[in-house]
């Protein structure tokens, strides 16, 4: 590997390096890594896409290949209000609509996790914007219907 940027994030030390051998940048976990002597070949300094390790560490952490967002994204209203969701809604942005309802736009890995997270919030979930995301609940849906029936079948 032909290391770049060392990146901090929730406590544990992330390098970034060019990986010859795949022709990508990677992500180590710094104490799964022994070093090695000798250290290797020298190499010419690369630049990261973006320019900025810790965006380029977080984009990768959400599944992206490029900016620092989601993969998936969404707007829904929630019955609840903003004050209720914000605290949980990440980096997700969340806007009043009214006492009892917001506006959160959330992203996540995929689809069905964009729904299982919004499920968490116990409460009416409108979609405001995607196809995809209408589809993912109705996945998880059969997905909790199939867990439920198998649950019954052990009680």
């Amino acid at each position: 590997m032909q290391p770049h940027h060392l990146v901090a994030r929730a406590g544990r030390w992330y390098p970034v390096a060019w990986e010859p051998g795949r022709r990508d940048w990677r992500i180590y976990r710094a104490d799964r890594m022994a070093v090695r002597s000798p250290g290797g070949p020298r190499f010419t300094r690369r630049e990261l896409p973006g320019g900025d390790a810790a965006s380029f560490v977080a984009a990768r952490f959400k599944g992206s290949q490029g900016a620092d967002a989601w993969p998936c994204q969404a707007g829904v209203i929630v019955h609840l209000p903003a004050g209720g969701v914000l605290p949980f809604a990440g980096d997700g942005i969340v806007e009043a609509v009214g006492p009892d309802r917001c506006r959160a736009r959330l992203g996540s890995w995929s689809w069905n996790g964009l729904a299982a997270a919004l499920l968490r919030f116990d409460a009416d979930v409108e979609v405001a914007d995607s196809p995809a995301l209408r589809r993912a609940f109705a996945a998880v849906a059969a997905i909790a219907t199939s867990i439920s029936c198998l649950l019954r079948s052990f009680l």
